[in-house]
């Protein structure tokens, strides 16, 4: 099984040009509302795309592939780590970048932003290291 994991690098490549960008810009202007916007919205979207791909590498491992589908996002990146895609603290750092995604339903406040880009440069890390793991695993188109 192969799994391609391009959508993924080029969220990551978004998301890091927007840290950059964000970066740049002065806290109390309109650009940094707009890069910090920009930020989040490449988290949850790197997250979600995340999840969708280990998902998949799950199916390569049995059952049937609607159960897998009905598997809840923190139970996914659990079973990863049983069947040594990821190690237990890569889990426990992606159910915290879970939890706080959850949050952006709630509050998209000062405090919820602060919270979120103080994560993002661990997650930025930890979802370069799970496309790796996935190209280890299941193929590099690239290779």
């Amino acid at each position: 099984m192969f799994i391609s994991t391009i959508y993924l690098e080029r969220c990551l490549t978004t998301l890091d040009s927007s840290l950059q960008k964000l970066e740049e810009c002065q806290e109390d202007t309109i650009d940094y509302e707009v890069y910090r916007n920009a930020v989040i919205k490449g988290f949850e979207l790197t997250l979600e795309t995340a999840g969708k791909l280990l998902r998949k590498a799950l199916k390569a491992y049995g059952g049937s592939p609607q159960e897998v589908d009905k598997i809840p996002y923190i139970e996914v990146f659990r079973r990863a780590a049983k069947h040594g895609l990821v190690d237990i603290d890569f889990v426990e750092r992606w159910i915290a970048y879970r939890l706080n995604r959850n949050n952006t339903a709630h509050d998209y406040g000062i405090g919820f932003a602060r919270e979120t880009l103080r994560l993002l440069p661990n997650f930025v890390i930890d979802a370069k290291i799970l496309s790796q793991a996935l190209k280890d695993c299941f193929g590099d188109e690239n290779a």
